[in-house]
């Protein structure tokens, strides 16, 4: 008999595509406007920038010391689906340049659509027991464990990161960045919540 409180394997795979696609599609937003964005995301981004490296390598190399953590504090399950989400995004952010342009982007609505595109794909991936790994599962871990949002861990993260972003990158690519990580960590706050969605 199957458990209505968990979600299919057709449904986490669906939930996997549409998460990450979301967030890749969002990444777009952000990479054409040169701004930056926060957790391991940013992270990698930041490297990107610097190095010229493509992001899609970065930030699958950057992700790889948070499994082990999500493996023992997690689970195997989570720590899989995270795995593949992040491959996934990997490629996709690679895949969509190639596929997709823009020719005119405000700067505002490129953080603004980076927010809530991005947001949508992370619930996505974590209401379906994954996540884009790094940050997001130490936050992940803390808020099951202690009631605090991940959402709000992850934008303390955020706030570091952009200080030290400073050091490579000129302010008011950093200061118009702002926007897209402030809408991002709402969306999050806000809508993941355990006590009205539960299943995994």
């Amino acid at each position: 008999m199957t458990d209505p409180a968990r979600h299919t394997a057709f449904e986490d795979l669906q939930g996997l595509i549409f998460g990450t696609l979301m967030c890749a599609l969002g990444l777009q937003f952000l990479t054409f406007a040169g701004f930056i964005t926060g957790q391991t995301a940013g992270l990698a981004l930041v490297i990107s920038y610097a190095t010229g490296w493509g992001f899609g390598p970065v930030f699958f190399v950057v992700n790889l010391p948070f499994y082990w953590l999500g493996l023992r504090r997690i689970g195997l399950g989570f720590t899989v689906k995270s795995l593949i989400a992040v491959t996934l995004l990997s490629v996709m952010v690679q895949a969509l340049p190639m596929l997709m342009g823009f020719s005119t982007l405000n700067p505002l609505l490129a953080g603004v659509l980076f927010g809530f595109v991005t947001g949508a794909g992370l619930l996505a991936l974590f209401r379906h027991g994954s996540s884009l790994g790094g940050i997001g599962i130490v936050a992940l871990m803390v808020q099951d464990r202690t009631g605090f949002r991940a959402g709000w861990l992850q934008m303390g993260f955020d706030a570091v990161l952009f200080a030290a972003a400073l050091i490579w990158l000129p302010w008011e690519r950093v200061l118009w960045s702002v926007p897209g990580v402030v809408i991002l960590n709402l969306v999050l706050a806000i809508n993941h919540r355990r006590d009205r969605y539960i299943a995994t």
